[in-house]
């Protein structure tokens, strides 16, 4: 089979340092994907819908749930996380931001805000709210499912 019919009959080929096309690894298709994306919303572009934030994030999001690319601010269990709103606040000043998104996942696969995923978001809307930073949305990433605050009508 010649190189070109079997780059036609595979979904998605790479070239490899030799110039053979060979099956890309889902890794590799990731990592293709999250390139678009950055190519797509650059630095100073608007998130200008909920939805723009949520593809965005789903592709920034590797197989363990992390954001790649960014300085997470915290980390937790496999259920819970402490959040110090006083850190949030010093990181939004020092990065000069006027209004901030949130975002974490739920690694248990529902997207669905809990009470303390509230509490908590008014407790940061309010502290960043004092020094003048709007708090746009808080996105919750489960998979390949979100869930948006301002959509939700909860923030």
């Amino acid at each position: 089979m010649s190189q070109l019919s079997l780059a036609l009959n595979a979904s998605m080929m790479i070239r490899d340092e030799q110039g053979r096309y060979l099956p890309a690894t889902a890794e590799q298709i990731l990592d293709a994907a999250r390139k678009v994306i950055d190519q797509k919303v650059q630095r100073g572009a608007a998130f200008t819908s909920s939805d723009l934030v949520k593809e965005y994030l789903i592709a920034k999001l590797d197989a363990k749930h992390r954001l790649i690319q960014y300085v997470e601010m915290f980390r937790g269990t496999i259920d819970s996380a402490s959040v110090y709103p006083r850190e949030v606040v010093k990181e939004a000043l020092r990065l000069n931001a006027a209004a901030v998104i949130f975002a974490h996942n739920h690694p248990s696969g529902n997207p669905e805000p809990s009470q303390a995923d509230k509490v908590l978001t008014q407790r940061l809307k309010e502290a960043l709210a004092l020094v003048d930073v709007r708090s746009l949305d808080h996105i919750i990433v489960a998979g390949q499912r979100t869930v948006s605050f301002a959509e939700l009508g909860l923030l």
